[in-house]
């Protein structure tokens, strides 16, 4: 079961330092926005689309990237923090530091590129991690779909556990940007299937 963290909290920080600041940038920014700023970074920072001056987000692009370190609320914060400690490790491990860096910030965007294929045209905000979150089951799910050598049958099921519960869950709960959700997942499949055909690739080659 690759999501089983039982690393000490030092050695957790030296196997996986990009997990470890993304999860530090994003409880450091909550709580000085929350506690001290009246979440001026929030306003300042937010994934928004207004439906006549900027129906796309493009006047102020840096959005798509800054809304990802942004939270609505402890829960928010609280439940992403927890997926990304248990789910990311194993990504960061197999992909590498800088490129698992790359690949979590992509998905991020995508969920945002997504929502505004869907939204475009309306006064719509949002913040939060969860588009680069699932990315992270978008990958899992095509390595438990066409590389099921490379997880064991407990990991799998975890995933498609995951997966299915998100759904649900993005469906049934109030303010839940579902789209960001969905973006997120499908360019972690998209990236993950590219990688997984380079390596191939390379080992054809050797």
């Amino acid at each position: 079961m690759i999501f089983q963290r039982n690393e000490s909290f030092k050695t957790y920080i030296r196997f996986y330092p990009v997990t470890s600041f993304i999860l530090a940038l994003n409880l450091i920014v909550f709580v000085i926005d929350y506690l001290f700023l009246d979440q001026e970074w929030t306003i300042k920072g937010m994934y928004y689309l207004e439906h006549v001056f900027n129906r796309y987000g493009l006047d102020e692009p840096w959005r798509y990237v800054t809304s990802i370190a942004l939270h609505g609320g402890w829960d928010h914060i609280l439940f992403n923090s927890f997926s990304i400690l248990v789910f990311a490790p194993p990504l960061e491990r197999l992909l590498g530091h800088f490129r698992y860096f790359v690949f979590y910030l992509l998905s991020g965007i995508a969920g945002n590129i997504m929502t505004t294929i869907i939204k475009a045209g309306s006064d719509y905000g949002s913040v939060g991690a969860s588009g680069a979150i699932y990315g992270l089951f978008g990958a899992y799910l095509f390595l438990a779909v066409f590389r099921k050598f490379a997880l064991d049958e407990a990991t799998r099921k975890t995933i498609f556990f995951m997966l299915g519960f998100g759904l649900i869950y993005s469906i049934i709960l109030p303010n839940i940007n579902i789209w960001a959700h969905i973006g997120g997942a499908i360019a972690g499949f998209v990236m993950m299937s590219i990688y997984a055909a380079s390596r191939r690739r390379r080992r054809n080659h050797a």
